[in-house]
């Protein structure tokens, strides 16, 4: 039997899950760990954290589907992009990574501006501007402010890479994960060696890059015994979490795009050449198909924004729901449904992180805007969703003002299971949005991708055509459409109206 594993090695947890050839899951399991905030605005991990859920759900998923250890022929890794992982010459982690949702490097941004000669240079070499969750001001920041810690640095890894490195002792990367360190040359997949040496960093301290089908290496006689595999299991290349998830989602080919509501939201569309945002609002990197691209806008609180209010506002309800067994997120989207499109004048900037597309803004905050007596708990939900929509909206209207054509919307992630946010981007984006028959996001992606590598099929556009279908279809409302046309100029013009602001509360 022939079964390939991907693993997606997330922010709040891990998830591995075992396919067949076909997309058949055979299994799968999850592992949770903490996030570390030790001072406003950083965000860390332990890698070991990272290796405990990795072999955890491994072994899980060996277990659960009796497979023997030749079945598995092919191991893909997924994960959040950008993070940085500090090793020194013996491969000892020298401090916690920095995640991608971490906004200390504003300072490490500039110097990369400065050093590259302005942003429009920059985005030439690299194809996009700098911005704090990028991994190259990450190693700036460690330079400037740990060096002993920097001194002591030999190699700088993406989160799934110190995985592939445990796993099989190789360094290497993938070029669609490694578009997002804000070092590589995304036009020609390779290091940029002009940008490396106006920083004054060594390659040296960057994996070997590979597509993200190619094999890398093979478990070593150690992982194999732990995880009940053979020596013979390949890992793949693998990809970063978005363009893993795209590929789960079928996003191989021009006309069709997704959004992707986890922690964060992102829109992503495919394209067969190199595309740039001259204002550098989205990000250009290469895809997880060979010799292809893709434009990225990327929404830094999406799902978590929902998350946020649950947690935040709605304890009582939760203790009541994990008593009933209710869901209360379903409960708090129902009570959204029965208010109107547009929530009766409420607005709500969803930038509890700061954020990205159009803004590039690591200081803009979250705000509701229009609150009246007149409002209820629905009404706050609603406005929630929708600005996390409005957001979304931003990133495909830049998408489409470069002349891509998205004819179709597929959706995945924690906020895909709604079908009331799944109609909310119907309505917003005057498209059809789609859901996925199987929603197992990045894990997919990746496994089809190992598929790919083990030879099982040709290329990865071949894999998705036999592995990848999508489910439930919501077609807009023009009613709701136009509510929100009126709408968007509100929700942009607050952006502006209140940015300033923003700098005296963060200086303040």
């Amino acid at each position: 039997m022939s079964v390939y594993l991907g693993v997606d090695i997330g922010t709040s947890g891990t998830k591995t899950i075992a396919i067949r050839p076909g997309g058949e899951l055979l299994a799968q399991a999850s592992a949770t760990y903490p996030c570390h905030h030790p001072k406003p605005l950083w965000s860390e991990q332990n890698p070991d954290d990272w290796w405990r859920a990795t072999t955890d759900t491994i072994r899980q998923v060996v277990k659960q589907a009796k497979l023997k250890p030749s079945d598995v022929k092919a191991i893909g890794l997924s994960g959040q992009m950008h993070g940085s992982v500090f090793l020194d010459k013996n491969d000892k982690v020298v401090r916690p990574a920095l995640l991608w949702n971490d906004q200390r490097t504003a300072a490490e941004c500039e110097e990369i501006e400065r050093r590259a000669g302005g942003r429009k240079k920059l985005v030439q070499m690299v194809a996009n501007p700098a911005l704090t969750g990028f991994t190259a001001p990450k190693i700036l920041w460690l330079r400037n402010n740990e060096p002993k810690n920097f001194e002591r640095t030999a190699k700088v890894l993406l989160p799934k890479d110190e995985i592939r490195r445990r796993l099989t002792g190789e360094f290497a990367t993938d070029v669609s994960d490694a578009s997002g360190m804000l070092l590589l040359d995304v036009k020609r997949r390779t290091w940029s060696k002009t940008l490396l040496d106006k920083l004054e960093l060594d390659a040296s301290l960057l994996a070997p890059t590979f597509e993200s089908e190619d094999v890398t290496g093979k478990l070593t006689p150690e992982v194999a015994k732990l995880l009940g595999l053979s020596t013979e299991c390949v890992v793949v290349g693998g990809a970063g979490d978005c363009a893993a998830g795209a590929i789960g989602n079928g996003i191989v080919k021009s006309g069709v795009v997704s959004t992707s509501l986890g922690t964060s939201g992102v829109v992503f569309v495919h394209s067969d050449e190199p595309q740039v945002d001259p204002e550098g609002r989205l990000h250009t990197f290469c895809h997880a198909v060979r010799g292809k691209w893709h434009m990225m806008g990327v929404t830094l609180s999406a799902a978590g924004s929902f998350g946020w209010f649950a947690d935040a506002l709605c304890q009582t309800d939760a203790l009541l729901a994990k008593k009933s067994k209710r869901n209360l997120f379903e409960q708090l989207t129902a009570e959204a449904a029965q208010t109107p499109a547009g929530a009766e004048g409420l607005y709500f900037l969803p930038y509890l992180s700061g954020e990205r597309t159009p803004h590039a803004d690591p200081l803009a905050r979250g705000a509701f805007v229009g609150l009246t007596l007149s409002h209820r708990r629905g009404h706050l939900v609603r406005a929630v969703l929708e600005g996390v929509t409005y957001s979304l909206r931003d990133c495909l209207e830049i998408v489409e003002s470069l002349g891509v054509v998205t004819k179709q919307v597929r959706t995945t992630g924690g906020g895909a299971k709604s079908p009331f946010w799944r109609q909310l981007q119907a309505d917003m984006f005057g498209k059809r949005v789609a859901a996925m028959a199987s929603d197992e996001g990045p894990a997919m992606g990746v496994a089809l991708l190992a598929a790919v590598g083990a030879g099982e099929y040709k290329d990865i556009v071949e894999a998705t055509k036999h592995a990848v279908n999508t489910a439930e279809e919501s077609k807009p409302s023009a009613a709701a459409r136009k509510v929100y046309d009126r709408g968007l100029p509100i929700y942009r013009g607050l952006y502006d109206s209140l940015k300033g602001d923003f700098r005296k509360i963060a200086n303040s």
